[in-house]
């Protein structure tokens, strides 16, 4: 059963350009609430700080915040991609990641080597590969392309294909960024119905968003975020209300 578990969950992120004792005194005066020396004597930017949450079974959560509250942040650490400096993260359950589209894509491979690439790496038979592929071909309406470079792909081509590769598996959790509900309105549509299915499914949701009317459409539970920290975190009207 698909499970997030965060406990006093802490990620930070070294500024190695801040050298010089003068400078790092100014910059650490300035910005004492999200800054400070580590035990190597080097500044670093506290992004997520002492986090606590569980995720369980079916819940859409959104992550709300303003522009480098930590939402993205806590997107790529459920996905993995950053390390916890402190606390403790449990995700259990495949995970479906649509964060950014070029995350793991060759761009000099086409789409077609991608898929079978991303079957690879999933551990996937042959047979099994052919049978991504050949549905990732079919929602993606891509073609021919497919078959060129991805690196000649539009951002619209790129989201469509990173959006198959990553729903075709039934992840059990789902972490997605806002800016993926953005495309024309065909393929947006039959998005909707593939993430609307996922989630229909008992699994997890986890979209950052700018968008509240988003967040009052797909999601049922809020965390606002604010300066790397938990604000709020209940109901998806409550903390709306508040927000």
């Amino acid at each position: 059963m698909a499970r997030i578990l965060a406990e006093r969950l802490s990620i930070e992120f070294p500024l190695y350009h801040v050298g010089a004792r003068s400078l790092k005194k100014r910059v650490l005066s300035q910005a004492a609430r999200r800054l400070r020396t580590d035990a190597a004597n080097r500044v670093v930017v506290s992004a997520l700080r002492d986090l606590e949450f569980t995720i369980g079974h079916g819940e859409r959560v959104a992550l709300l915040g303003h522009n480098g509250a930590g939402k993205t942040t806590l997107l790529r650490t459920l996905a993995g991609i950053y390390e916890p400096v402190g606390g403790r993260l449990l995700v259990e359950g495949e995970i479906g990641s649509l964060i950014d589209p070029a995350a793991g894509t060759d761009m000099d491979a086409t789409g077609r080597e991608n898929i079978l690439l991303r079957g690879l790496f999933r551990g996937l038979s042959e047979a099994e590969s052919q049978t991504m592929l050949a549905q990732v071909e079919s929602f993606s309406g891509l073609g021919e392309f497919l078959d060129v470079p991805v690196r000649t792909y539009s951002t619209g081509m790129m989201l469509r294909l990173a959006f198959a590769m990553a729903t075709v598996a039934e992840p059990k959790v789902m972490l997605m960024d806002e800016w993926f509900l953005a495309g024309d309105a065909d393929f947006m549509r039959r998005a909707r119905d593939r993430l609307a299915e996922l989630v229909h499914g008992a699994e997890i949701l986890v979209l950052a968003t700018h968008n509240l009317d988003i967040a009052r459409q797909w999601c049922t539970r809020a965390i606002h975020l604010e300066a790397g920290r938990i604000k709020a975190d209940g109901p998806i009207d409550a903390v709306l209300a508040n927000y």
